[in-house]
């Protein structure tokens, strides 16, 4: 890993979370007047503890570890970084809509690489805070209700679709989506490098499986979240995440359907 890009993943551990709805304390986990890493393997060794000391704050929950993934950094060097900066800065406004917007000039696909990376960490620690309630034995099927059942297919190691049980269906979900966000011809880390023709639909297909996951909180789990008082955390991040899908047109209606009357009064406003 280079320089910049250590940098860069130092710089996003401590800006995710900044425009947050978290506890003030958990902000402050993070702030460098806190801590002062100055070896490089402290910040390694640390770095995973911070991440763990938010996801309990969000929920007042402990995490099964296995599940746990470090978050991923922005692609495409310094302009990955820029574009982080102004998705901070709109944010910071509370203003959604303008946040999910492609900057004026900017390019499209850098934007939507940019953003994919960030909601692939939010889910990834919405879910992470459930997993002592979202087991095999309460979950033995990934569903949305009781109409929406998701199998799992990635196409290449399970070409068809198995049945598989929440936790496992987010196993493998996280797994593939870090495949491809690792995937340099698709998600390029060398800034100027061009965007694979098909681009556009890998991330559709992402945002689509992020989703599902969504929907199997909200119709399994939303209740333990409510009797935790934080269902406004939870909100707050599925409006952002449906207000920049409804932007660039990321997920099909049919797809939606699980929790189309939440997502009609998110998009109704606007």
């Amino acid at each position: 890993m280079t320089a910049n890009k250590k940098r860069e993943r130092e710089s996003l551990s401590s800006s995710l979370y900044k425009y947050s709805p978290l506890p003030h304390f958990s902000r402050l986990l993070l702030s460098p007047r806190l801590f002062s890493f100055s070896p490089e393997e402290k910040k390694k060794k640390l770095s995973h503890s911070l991440d763990r000391l938010i996801a309990m704050s969000l929920f007042g929950l402990g995490r099964n570890q296995k599940t746990f993934r470090p978050k991923k950094s922005a692609p495409s060097g310094s302009k990955g970084a820029q574009l982080r900066q102004h998705i901070d800065a709109t944010l910071g406004s509370g203003n959604l809509r303008e946040a999910v917007r492609l900057p004026p000039g900017e390019d499209a696909n850098e934007w939507l690489a940019v953003n994919t990376v960030d909601f692939f960490n939010q889910v990834n620690l919405l879910y992470g805070t459930l997993t002592e309630f979202c087991t095999p034995d309460n979950c033995p099927t990934m569903t949305a209700g009781p109409k929406y059942e998701y199998r799992w297919a990635d196409g290449v190691q399970i070409k068809k679709p198995i049945e598989v049980s929440a936790p496992k269906y987010v196993e493998y979900l996280m797994d593939w989506i870090e495949t491809q966000l690792d995937d340099e011809t698709l998600f390029p880390q060398r800034l100027g490098a061009p965007f694979p023709q098909n681009f556009k639909d890998v991330v559709k297909t992402i945002f689509k499986r992020l989703f599902r996951v969504y929907a199997h909180i909200y119709h399994s789990h939303f209740q333990k979240i409510v009797s935790l008082k934080e269902e406004a955390h939870l909100n707050t991040c599925f409006k952002h995440f449906i207000l920049f899908t409804h932007e660039f047109g990321l997920i099909d209606k049919k797809e939606l359907a699980p929790l189309q009357e939440l997502i009609e009064s998110i998009i109704s406003p606007y």
